[in-house]
């Protein structure tokens, strides 16, 4: 088994070429990655990229078939790394006869809490999500919305320095899905880490500080948004006369998207096309080029890909 190299504890999340197979299937491949203290992560692929399993050996629930993983320093499923956790995974069958507080109040036990701690604790957290006038109503009597919310007040129940979450605003209403960004915002405030799986591309966006995106159980990017984008940009050229060799010179710092299409400029017309560059800093001389091409150049106009046409175009990608 491969192993992790030591670390500072400051470390929340640390894998080391993690990987599972069932049978012939490769479940999760070469996963490393690490999750510093008060991140919020976003773990992103399609169905069957492997996230769930690799949540699963985070947790202790899958051994993994090699590599190696930690949670504060200590292996899965270890219960001085467990009870420091909070989990909500994406399908979830709560227990129908309790009442909401009666469910947070079980899982209260479960974690050792006394009387005087739940009883602080388990009306704060349904205020939280929402559920404040639903203490006494059986979960059998919830909507797909109240027992997602439910979910995350469990999850927090721990009080935990790491919350895991699996598509935790699946049925919720984009009020609720506001609600659970301010909830998350509000964890990374207090030095929480969040693990976020999530198929809302927007809402992880503008929630993660640094995102992988997963495909057939290998990670294919990874970092920060800017560093995923910055190296992703489109380009709209609006300019006229643009020759065969002037469009064939435009290779050199990308390619070229969407072929040239008339359209008007000024008192005239022009084309226009799109180009992809690996790079801002490829900008001025594209512009040169095209102008020592014998171009007329009217507009060159840069724009960074959404965190979701990044997603789009790497699923197209082989790996």
């Amino acid at each position: 088994m491969h192993q992790l190299p030591t670390r500072p504890r400051s470390i929340v999340i640390e894998t080391a070429r993690l990987r599972k197979v069932y049978g012939d299937t490769i479940a999760v491949d070469d996963l490393t990655l690490s999750v510093a203290p008060g991140e919020v992560f976003g773990f992103l692929g399609p169905n069957g990229a492997g996230k769930t399993t690799t949540v699963k050996m985070l947790l202790g629930l899958v051994r993994p078939t090699a590599g190696e993983a930690r949670l504060f320093g200590c292996t899965p499923g270890d219960p001085r790394a467990m009870a420091r956790v909070g989990f909500l995974p994406e399908h979830f069958r709560f227990h129908p006869w309790l009442t909401g507080a009666g469910f947070l109040d079980l899982h209260g036990r479960l974690y050792g809490l006394d009387a005087a701690e739940r009883k602080e604790r388990i009306p704060r957290l349904l205020a939280r999500v929402g559920l404040a006038d639903r203490a006494g109503t059986r979960l059998a009597e919830f909507s797909k919305g109240m027992a997602q919310r439910i979910g995350l007040a469990q999850a927090l129940l721990n009080d935990p320095e790491l919350v895991i979450l699996d598509e935790p605003t699946s049925g919720l209403d984009p009020l609720g899905r506001r609600e659970v960004r301010d909830l998350i915002r509000e964890l990374r405030g207090a030095g929480v880490s969040v693990f976020l799986n999530s198929h809302f591309l927007s809402e992880v966006e503008i929630t993660c500080d640094r995102v992988a995106i997963v495909k057939r159980g290998r990670v294919v990017r990874i970092g920060t948004l800017d560093e995923l984008t910055r190296h992703a940009v489109e380009v709209e050229v609006r300019a006229s006369g643009l020759t065969d060799e002037c469009l064939a010179g435009l290779a050199q710092w990308g390619q070229v998207t969407a072929p040239p299409a008339e359209i008007g400029c000024g008192s005239g017309t022009c084309a226009r096309l799109t180009m992809s560059v690996a790079d801002e800093d490829a900008l001025p001389r594209v512009a040169e080029w095209l102008i020592r091409s014998g171009a007329h150049l009217y507009a060159l106009a840069p724009q960074r890909l959404s965190l979701e046409e990044l997603f789009m175009r790497t699923m197209a990608e082989d790996l």
